[in-house]
């Protein structure tokens, strides 16, 4: 068992750090935790990995708020209506295929990569581009939507978001990914609090695993502030097209 817990801790390491710049740690953790907890139920591996997700995402953000400026209103709009919308999408999650998203997710995602590999400066500059008034509404939008995709599929949320901050709000990527991981606080609280209900969390296991998430994610925050928003657009494209071909590998399976 030790030295699972210490993969696994390394898994969470690594998902950290990724996640903390542009999303997609999952990617990297769930299929880590699934290959070694093998035995344990799905619904407690995602509940374990969600404490260790939610920790990370928190440092991360810690590290980018005193540094990044955030926009709360339409931030914090975002985060509430993403939460709430999480746990309906992990209750409607029991009565639907989300097999049938996943041919869609893949299509919209081939699109997010074209257009960032064909936009050289997309994100590069920091221009809000919506009035300030307006904002927590499309803020509300973006939470309602991705907050019950989150909650009912998952994989990409955190790419989305980046996404959805950087080509709807004109935020670069550097304030992109601060405010994305604001959002996806709410998202695994949410999680995190309908596992633990249901008592669906290994807590030896979630627990040093959450330490090293936090540690992983400090470090990518850190990384991503200093290396400024081409090393994230980089790094952002990295994980999409890895996503693609996860997803377009589990299509062809299906």
């Amino acid at each position: 068992m030790t030295t699972t817990l210490l993969l696994l801790c390394l898994f969470a390491f690594l998902a950290g750090f990724v996640d903390s710049v542009v999303g997609g740690g999952g990617l990297i953790q769930l299929p880590a935790m699934l290959l070694l907890l093998k035995g344990v139920p799905v619904p407690t591996i995602l509940g374990t990995g969600k404490v260790s997700s939610l920790a990370g995402t928190s440092a991360a953000f810690r590290r980018y708020a005193g540094q990044v400026p955030i926009r709360w209103r339409a931030v914090g709009a975002a985060a509430v209506a993403a939460g709430m919308f999480s746990f309906a999408g992990a209750r409607i999650v029991s009565l639907m295929p989300a097999d049938l998203l996943r041919p869609l997710v893949l299509g919209l995602l081939v699109v997010i990569a074209i257009y960032t590999f064909w936009r050289k400066d997309f994100g590069a500059i920091h221009a809000p581009r919506l009035p300030a008034h307006k904002e927590p509404y499309y803020g509300i939008l973006i939470g309602v939507v991705l907050g019950f995709y989150d909650g009912f599929f998952g994989p990409g949320t955190g790419s989305f978001l980046l996404f959805a901050f950087v080509g709807l709000f004109g935020y670069d990527f550097i304030t992109a990914s601060a405010s994305a991981k604001l959002v996806n606080i709410a998202t695994n609280v949410a999680s995190v609090a309908f596992f633990a209900f249901t008592h669906q969390i290994l807590y030896k296991i979630a627990l040093p695993m959450a330490a090293c998430n936090m540690l992983g994610s400090a470090l990518g925050a850190k990384m991503a502030l200093k290396r400024g928003t081409a090393f994230v657009r980089g790094l952002f494209l990295v994980v999409v097209c890895g996503i693609i071909l996860k997803l377009g590998y589990d299509t062809f399976q299906a």
